[in-house]
Formats: C-alpha cells, sequence, structure tokens
C-alpha cells in the first residue's frame, strides 16, 4: 500500500528510473516547440535515440543510487522497460514527471508532452496500489508534469509554468480538496525541483536566482532558507536539456539525511553545518537527459 505524504519522511520503498531505451520524441508537437522556446541556440534540440554509451553511463549511476539507498533500508523498485522508438515516446529516467502520489492516492496528470502520458504503463505496480486514481483528462486544456508540485502533507507547492498550467491547478483542487495548494509563478520554465527542494519540516534550500524573501512561498514562513546563488555547472553532451540548476535537485532519504550531487562541494559543506547526513553521488548526465536525484526517483512509501 503507498503511503508517502511529504518530502522528508523517513523513506521505506522508491521508484529508480532507467535510461534503457531513452529516445527523444521525433514528432511530439509540444516537444517540437522547444526549438522555438530554449534559450540554448548553439545546438539543436535532440532528436530520435539517445546514444548508447549514455544510456549505459547513465544506468550505472542509477544502479550506483539504487545501492546506495539499499543500504539505508529502503525497497526500490524499477519501472518496466519499454520501447519508446516504437511510439515516438520518451523515457523512464524520470518517474518523478510522471505520477504524484498523495498519500495513499495516485494522481495521473495530463503531461506537457503528449508522448510521455503512455509512461504510466511502465508504473502499472505502482497505480495497483493506490487506494484511488484520479486520472485527469486529456481533452480539456489541462497540462501537468507531476514534478510541478511539493508535497509538504496537507498544504502543496504548484508551479505554474509551461508544464503546469492554472487549468490542471482549478481541477487538482476540486480533486483533493483536503490539500491546501499554493501556486508559485517564480519560474516558466518546467518543474519546481530544481528550484526549491524541501529537506525535512522547516528547512528548504532554494535557487536564489528564481527565488527572494519577496516571491518566496508562503508555505515557508518561518522555516530556515538557505540560499543557493551559483552551483558548480555539469557537462552536457550536445544539448543540455536541463539547466545548470539541476544540481540543486536533492532527495531526502529521511528528516537528518540527503542525497546531494557530489560536486556541490560549498551546498555539503552547509548542510554538514547543520548536522545533515550527506549522502555524495553523480548523475553523469542529469543536464542532458533532465533529471536529477528527485527527478529520476518516486517515492511509495515513507514513515509517517
Amino acid at each position: 500500500m503507498l503511503h508517502s505524504f511529504n518530502e522528508w519522511d523517513r523513506l521505506r520503498e522508491i521508484v529508480v528510473g532507467t535510461a534503457t531505451n531513452a529516445h527523444w520524441p521525433v514528432n511530439d508537437p509540444v516537444f517540437n516547440l522547444e526549438k522555438e522556446r530554449t534559450a540554448w541556440k548553439e545546438t539543436p534540440v535532440p532528436s530520435g535515440p539517445v546514444p548508447q554509451w549514455i544510456i549505459d553511463e547513465t544506468n550505472e549511476d542509477l544502479e550506483t543510487l539504487t545501492s546506495a539507498l539499499e543500504d539505508f533500508g529502503v525497497r526500490v523498485h524499477r519501472p518496466t522497460d519499454m520501447n519508446f522508438a516504437a511510439f515516438d515516446g520518451m523515457y523512464n529516467y524520470c518517474p518523478r514527471d510522471r505520477l504524484i502520489i498523495a498519500g495513499e492516492r495516485v494522481i495521473d496528470p495530463a503531461m506537457m508532452y503528449p508522448c510521455r502520458n503512455r509512461e504510466i504503463e511502465a508504473l502499472e505496480f505502482v497505480t495497483r496500489q493506490a487506494q484511488q486514481v484520479y486520472t485527469m483528462p486529456r481533452d480539456q486544456g489541462m497540462v501537468l508534469d507531476a514534478a510541478n508540485v511539493l508535497r509538504m502533507n496537507n498544504r502543496w507547492l504548484y508551479l505554474l509554468s509551461n508544464s503546469g498550467n492554472i487549468e490542471a491547478l482549478q481541477w487538482l483542487r476540486k480533486q483533493l480538496p483536503d490539500i491546501d495548494i499554493e501556486p508559485c509563478t517564480f519560474y516558466n520554465g518546467v518543474h519546481i525541483d530544481s528550484t526549491i527542494s524541501v529537506l525535512r519540516e522547516g528547512v528548504v534550500v532554494l535557487n536564489g536566482s528564481r527565488v527572494n524573501h519577496q516571491n518566496c512561498p508562503t508555505a515557508f514562513d518561518g522555516w530556515l532558507k538557505i540560499f543557493v546563488n551559483d552551483v558548480k555547472p555539469q557537462d552536457f553532451f550536445q544539448y543540455p536539456y536541463a539547466s545548470k540548476w539541476i544540481a540543486l535537485n536533492m532527495l531526502s532519504i529521511d528528516p537528518q539525511t540527503v542525497i546531494v550531487d557530489k560536486w556541490q562541494t560549498k551546498l555539503i559543506r552547509d548542510l554538514e553545518s547543520l548536522k545533515f547526513t550527506v549522502v555524495p553521488l553523480e548523475l553523469r548526465h542529469s543536464r542532458t537527459l533532465g533529471g536529477g536525484f528527485h527527478c529520476v526517483t518516486l517515492d511509495l512509501v515513507r514513515e509517517n
């Protein structure tokens, strides 16, 4: 049975993604809009199969992540492999994008890239455990990637952006009247977890290039706010599908333990000074594939 209400309680079960058969969509009309709205003009938006060496190195890193989680007593599940090229899909690298776990319930959102909706087929073992599955309509103009949401028990943050519109927010509020959902407008790109990482109740890491004391969500009133104004950028292959800020994408194992990009040495020192146990790991292709430690995981059970 699913049981995950926030981003920090002690982790017991989780999904870790896979890069196997990763593929950049060719004909998805929304994905193709990236060519127009990307700020990166030096190389073209990728298309077609992801190079096998990137897949292999990424899977090595995901196996290392899996082993680290298992060392902390976490049960790890993996998505079912899919042939993404066969239907012009994308990947199973970022299960966080696909489903929202709301306690014992699951939200099945209408994703920004329509081709990604089929990724739920690789996560049927998750939806089968749900007390209830809420499926967002695909034909009413709603757009939502699950990674636009951060969960803090009965209070959520929702990033209004290219990957989460107001119509989807309104639908979500109707389905979950027991949850107070606060909209955020500090970033027009996609997903919230390269801007905000909630480490535990009362402590949050914030992307200082996007969030300041004026636009900071009211959910963090009275919290310890750690503003990060720069990170050590990671390299990428040909096209940066994620910005350098993917380095702030972290995963809490429990309220005192957090997985952090090993190259962010200043951030690691700051967290250790606050008595966090930091697990430094690496995802070599987080910018190329667009996902850090929070993105490539989906918590299923956290002790609460």
